[in-house]
C-alpha cells in the first residue's frame, strides 16, 4: 500500500474531519482504475438511482469505501466540505441527495451492477 492511501486510511481513522473530498479524488485516481457504473443507494422510496457516468464523486467514494472497509462515519467524511458545509450545515436541504439518503442507510444499501474501482 502506498504512502498516499495509507495516509489517507489513518487520516479517516484519527482526524475525519481534516479530510478533504479532493484529497480523497486524488488518492483513488492515484491508486485505481475506474469505469463508471450504475449503482444506488438506499432502499426503497428511498433510494437515489445514480446511472453510469453521473455522479462520479459519489460513485468513486462509495466503491473506495467498500473496498477499504471503511465505516459508515469514515465514508461520510470522504465527502469533505460537501458533507461537513453542505449537508450537515443545512439538515433540510434537498442537495447532494446520495450523501444525505447516504447518512439513513448507510453503506449496507450501496449497490454496484458492476465494479466501478479496480486496484492498480
Amino acid at each position: 500500500m502506498s504512502n498516499s492511501l495509507q495516509t489517507l486510511l489513518f487520516a479517516l481513522k484519527l482526524v475525519p474531519d481534516a479530510v478533504a473530498f479532493e484529497q480523497v479524488q486524488e488518492v483513488i485516481a492515484e491508486h485505481y482504475d475506474y469505469t463508471p457504473a450504475r449503482f444506488t443507494n438506499g432502499s426503497g422510496d428511498d433510494q437515489v438511482v445514480n446511472e453510469a457516468g453521473t455522479n462520479e464523486g459519489s460513485c468513486k467514494i462509495f466503491a473506495f469505501a467498500k473496498l477499504n472497509n471503511l465505516s459508515d462515519e469514515q465514508t461520510l467524511a470522504c465527502f469533505g466540505h460537501f458533507f461537513r458545509h453542505d449537508v450537515l450545515g443545512n439538515p433540510e436541504g434537498s442537495d447532494h441527495a446520495n450523501i444525505r439518503t447516504f447518512m439513513r442507510h448507510g453503506l449496507k444499501q450501496v449497490h454496484f451492477e458492476t465494479p466501478a474501482l479496480v486496484a492498480r
